[in-house]
């Protein structure tokens, strides 16, 4: 059974920090590379960030240098430490198995998604 928990979503002030993670089934988490994505209230999921099965990651450029994504192999665990939040930010961060290739980067691969963990940022 396909496994995607998320966490670690609040409420912050602009500027501030969160830390969200994601635990995933082992066989999926293991062999795949991920991806965060948000969805916007009134907008479509959109890729934020990803990493490979070795640690290598990518960001959209909105985020980029704000936040950084992280995977424990260990733990079937992938996190997203984001800092200098700004409202544009806040939504629904969900993870999920991810396309990292030029030809369908950010496309999200399981059609199952997890509950997602809200983000909100106030000006």
């Amino acid at each position: 059974q396909v496994q995607l928990v998320e966490s670690g979503g609040g409420s912050v002030h602009a500027g501030g920090s969160l830390r969200l993670s994601c635990v995933v089934s082992a066989e999926i988490f293991s062999i795949n590379n991920m991806g965060w994505f948000r969805q916007a209230p009134g907008k479509q999921r959109e890729f934020v960030a990803g990493i490979t099965v070795g640690g290598s990651s990518t960001y959209k450029p909105p985020v980029k240098g704000r936040f950084t994504i992280s995977r424990d192999n260990t733990k079937n665990t992938m996190y997203l430490q984001m800092d200098a939040l700004t409202p544009d930010d806040a939504g629904v961060y969900y993870c999920n198995v991810a396309r990292l290739n030029r030809g369908d980067y950010g496309v999200p691969l399981l059609k199952y998604w997890g509950q997602g963990t809200q983000v909100t940022v106030s000006a």
